[in-house]
């Protein structure tokens, strides 16, 4: 198994304690993309010194951004080759909230993360993670709630593998425990899909293509529930397709086809699963009938082989359930987290 090591020159002495402001990196729109007012500390997090069979690969680091200073603390990993402003509105939600605290960050080869050489793999890029926590100090028993969606999922089975006791709930969204990589293929729009965008650069070619990809038709063209103008769920998707596009650097080549490789070769067995399953207080996991790019059959998979797990199949969601039912998605986390609290205190009055 690979280890990791922080690196111990300049950019990581004198650490800054938890909570504590680091100085902003990158553009100024940065500052802003999410909410300013919530930031409580943003930067570069290195990670470095990884060794896998004798040979030493390149040392990279994590761009992230933590919000509000809530007890409740929430850790999202987001999807295959979108940076962490895909988690706009759970970070405005939770981050503004007095009882939460959020950090996301970008994924290696994605947004103001480094990419080192590939190809990566879901339980490197889970590494990547215990190494980001730890920087941050977020390191006690118990204190955790790991929320991966997509790719993220599958990165979120490995870091639950690795460092379960830390973690109160789990939930794992539109996700898959692998398998063969060909079994790990996407629905066959999905996949033509990918293919298109790892070769079409104009942001207006390109977002109509990831719309069609993780939402489904009837909900994009309906009008939608939220928007004070009548906008269609397609023109407001598209506009904040737009403004994250516009606020991180374009993506290398190899860091999308890296993070598609680690996506085709995942594969957590059923044992590990029930470990998993039987370690966190709180697993929950939640899929879309409509998804393009993992078929809900994955769900009830994860679901068989975590017994404890609960299951929720959404009628009409397709793969970005965190944007097309933003509050729903919001009010089902913090019952989770409420859940694995109380099956937490459950345990330890036992």
């Amino acid at each position: 198994m690979a280890t990791l090591r922080q690196r111990t020159g300049k950019d990581t002495q004198n650490v800054e304690p938890e909570g504590a402001t680091v100085k902003d990196t990158g553009p100024e729109n940065l500052a802003n993309f999410f909410d300013a007012e919530t930031c409580t500390r943003k930067g570069l997090c290195p990670v470095s010194k990884l060794r896998h069979q004798g040979e030493m690969l390149e040392s990279h680091s994590l761009y992230f951004e933590q919000h509000g200073s809530g007890p409740e603390k929430i850790v999202f990993i987001m999807g295959l080759n979108s940076s962490s402003f895909a988690w706009v509105p759970q970070v405005r939600h939770f981050g503004r909230s007095p009882d939460h605290s959020v950090l996301v960050f970008d994924n290696r080869g994605v947004g103001y993360s480094g990419t080192p050489r590939g190809p990566y793999s879901t339980s490197g890029m889970a590494q990547d993670v215990v190494v980001l926590l730890d920087y941050v100090g977020w390191t006690e028993e118990r204190s955790l709630h790991l929320v991966g969606i997509s790719l993220g999922g599958m990165i979120a089975q490995e870091l639950a593998s690795l460092i379960p006791e830390r973690f109160i709930s789990l939930t794992l969204a539109v996700t898959t425990a692998g398998g063969k990589p060909w079994s790990n293929l996407p629905p066959w729009h999905g996949l033509v899909s990918l293919t298109k965008l790892l070769f079409v650069t104009d942001p207006e070619k390109k977002v109509p293509i990831v719309l069609n990809m993780v939402y489904n038709q009837p909900w994009l063209d309906s009008v939608s529930a939220t928007d004070p103008d009548g906008r269609t769920n397609r023109e407001v998707q598209a506009e904040g397709y737009r403004k994250r596009i516009a606020a991180t650097p374009p993506q290398k080549p190899i860091g999308a086809l890296s993070q598609m490789w680690a996506g085709l070769m995942h594969h957590v067995q059923p044992s590990r699963l029930r470990r998993i399953s039987a370690a966190i207080p709180k697993v929950l996991i939640v899929s879309g009938d409509d998804d393009h790019l993992v078929r809900p059959s994955e769900s009830r998979y994860l679901k068989n082989h975590m017994p404890e797990a609960e299951l929720e199949v959404w009628e009409g969601a397709g793969h970005a359930l965190n944007g097309q039912y933003a509050a729903r998605f919001n009010e089902l986390l913090v019952r989770v987290f409420a859940e694995g609290r109380a099956k937490l205190a459950e345990q330890g009055s036992s």
